[in-house]
């Protein structure tokens, strides 16, 4: 490959060179990453015949006025746009709020960057020789391989909306296995017992996080599993809807209640369950999660677990300022944050005696 050296060489650059990806050229700069010596010393030897010097924000803090040292930023990633988009704008909103709150509070300045459609090599590489003393991304739509290369920038760092509890990273996350069981207890004390899942094939770790925790909880309340009563849908109000009047229309057998992944799958489940004629909650009871805005004004107002978004925003600034401020490496810190069941119209108590058979 014939690179133009006279240009500004770019990590990417370094990484066409010497045939690796840029993830990877990541892993050498930094010094990380389990790399065999024969890739390393390709990439450094691309560096080299690039020209290519990297600066290092952390060596430059001296220079930089007091304003860019205490920079953050935020990444707003968005790999396939099925979840981070508008319909969870409100959501993302809470995030940078407690975010925002809480930076001003320890004197930082926090900077909002979004990516849709981008490489995380990019998005790395644009961190490189930034003013910033750390990092918080958003990993609602990352894969292992995106957060091993975000964990690895060499600038401190914290994941949020995510959870891997394998990999060696700070992740802050909402507490799946809490949240799905509180909803399913409650049901089971509403005298329901014949509980669907309306989960989603979106490659998305919380989704199938609540799959796991509905599976387990099940067992746990003593409460029968039908696979009759597990859809697998689009993570979009339309994608839902269409993909629940298929499942629907293949199925004569509808279960009492059903908790849905999130509130945007639960709107259109709600939508395609109207279609086949059936009234919610009269006929169907319907659980969402993450109580968006939208919930409370929904027709009919949506019962869904609630957890503080803002406070897993301020968290991940309060971690992130422990990491900045201690120079020595620091274990890893997972965090999830529990919630509760917000009440509202789409669930109806099933008495005993009226139970459907």
């Amino acid at each position: 490959m014939e690179l133009d050296i006279k240009k500004t060489a770019t990590l990417r650059h370094v990484a066409e060179l010497a045939g690796v990806s840029a993830s990877t050229a990541s892993l050498v700069l930094n010094r990380k990453g389990d790399i065999s010596e024969a890739t390393r010393n390709r990439v450094l030897q691309a560096m080299e015949q690039l020209n290519y010097v990297p600066r290092d924000p952390r060596a430059k803090s001296e220079a930089l006025s007091p304003d860019a040292q205490n920079t953050v930023r935020f990444l707003k990633i968005a790999r396939h746009g099925q979840t981070v988009n508008l319909d969870h704008n409100i959501f993302i909103s809470d995030y940078i709020d407690g975010m925002s709150s809480e930076a001003t509070r320890r004197d930082y300045s926090l900077q909002v960057v979004t990516h849709e459609n981008e490489s995380i090599g990019s998005i790395v590489e644009g961190l490189i020789g930034a003013d910033l003393r750390g990092i918080i991304a958003l990993g609602t739509e990352l894969s292992d391989e995106d957060l091993q290369t975000i964990l690895d920038c060499g600038l401190p760092n914290v994941i949020i909306d995510t959870h891997r509890p394998f990999m060696k990273g700070n992740f802050i996350d909402m507490d799946n296995n809490q949240l799905v069981c509180s909803a399913l207890e409650y049901l089971k004390n509403q005298n329901f017992s014949r509980i669907g899942l309306v989960g989603s094939y979106s490659s998305v770790m919380n989704f199938k996080l609540r799959q796991d925790a509905f599976r387990r909880s099940m067992k746990a309340l003593g409460l029968p599993v039908d696979p009759a009563h597990l859809l697998s849908v689009a993570s979009t109000i339309d994608g839902a809807y269409s993909d629940s009047v298929k499942q629907l229309a293949d199925s004569s057998d509808i279960a009492e209640a059903y908790l849905c992944a999130n509130d945007v799958i639960a709107f259109g489940f709600i939508r395609a369950l109207r279609e086949r004629g059936l009234s919610v909650p009269n006929d169907v009871s319907v659980i969402g999660i993450d109580n968006l805005h939208m919930a409370a004004a929904f027709d009919p107002p949506l019962t869904s677990l609630n957890f503080s978004k803002k406070r897993i925003g301020a968290m991940a600034v309060r971690i992130l300022d422990d990491l900045i401020a201690i120079d020595e490496p620091q274990p890893p810190v997972k965090v999830l944050v529990s919630g509760e069941l917000v009440l509202r119209d789409s669930v109806k108590e099933l008495p005993k005696a009226n139970k459907r058979s």
